[in-house]
């Protein structure tokens, strides 16, 4: 049975069809969770306010809510 040799990984090794169509979807995966990756940090340290202020004035609110 003759093996084609689709590409070749890092290491010179070949490659089939199937294992570069598989290394080609996991480097996509992994680009996409880098994306997010950052995406998510920038959100969390941009936190839109000052958090501790936010907590003060739901506590506040609540407080007034709960006074009878």
């Amino acid at each position: 049975m003759a093996e084609g040799t689709a590409g070749k990984s890092a290491s010179g090794a070949s490659m089939s069809k199937y294992d570069v169509e598989v290394e080609a979807r996991l480097q996509a995966l992994e680009k996409a969770v880098k994306e997010i990756g950052v995406k998510c940090d920038a959100r969390a340290s941009s936190g839109g306010g000052d958090t501790q202020a936010q907590l003060d004035e739901l506590i506040a609110k609540l407080g007034r809510k709960m006074s009878l």
